[in-house]
């Protein structure tokens, strides 16, 4: 009894001698977000051609980095070995099919044409992105010429005195009114001030 006594006094005085060991936590590995899924059709399935098709459709769309899902049919109509890829994800449907009188050839030509959809998709995505940065280069560069002339408007260039071109301006919403100065009968402008007074603009006589 005094024996079993000091075991227990023990065990209370270092808890951690009687915890079970933690279990070392599990990574997730490269890869898992890509699903292979194997159907097998009036053939029966073997491991060694799951692996062989998986393998070949993992190779096939390395280049997507979107997650997606692939499902292989392996089927065989009598001398027919047929093998089916389909491909979906983000905005990504594909499929790819083979026909010969052995499946792992017919794996093989399905994941072949099925990489070079994968390609041609690629090749698509880098030219509408080569093609929008073009585009913002072009706005970015239209942005650096502003201040260039945009538009242009004729007016009627009327004779009038001084007086009668700033009752004039009064009269429309414009902050400025080119007229002809009846007196000197030359081209004069006539502006709004930020004091609420005018201001005349006419050239210097020749």
């Amino acid at each position: 009894m005094a024996f079993e006594a000091r075991l227990a006094k023990a065990a209370r005085s270092n808890p951690r001698s009687s915890s079970a060991p933690k279990k070392p936590r599990t990574q997730p590995q490269k890869g898992d977000s890509m699903q292979v899924m194997v159907t097998f059709r009036h053939v029966d399935p073997t491991e060694g051609l799951r692996q062989h098709a998986e393998a070949k459709v993992q190779h096939a769309v390395r280049f997507l980095r979107r997650a997606i899902e692939a499902h292989v049919i392996l089927s065989v109509e009598k001398q027919r070995h047929i093998a089916e890829v389909q491909v979906s994800g983000s905005h990504l449907n594909l499929t790819a099919a083979e026909e010969t009188t052995d499946l792992y050839s017919a794996i093989d030509l399905a994941t072949s044409k099925l990489e070079r959809q994968v390609k041609k998709q690629m090749a698509k995505y880098k030219d509408r992105k080569t093609n929008n940065h073009a585009v913002v280069a072009k706005n970015t560069d239209g942005a650096k010429r502003a201040g260039a002339v945009i538009h242009t408007q004729r007016i009627a260039v009327k004779p009038m005195s001084l007086d009668e071109a700033i009752l004039q301006l009064k009269m429309i919403q414009n902050d400025f009114l080119v007229f002809k100065n009846a007196a000197t009968e030359m081209l004069s402008v006539v502006y709004r001030r930020k004091d609420g007074n005018f201001g005349l603009i006419e050239p210097e006589p020749s």
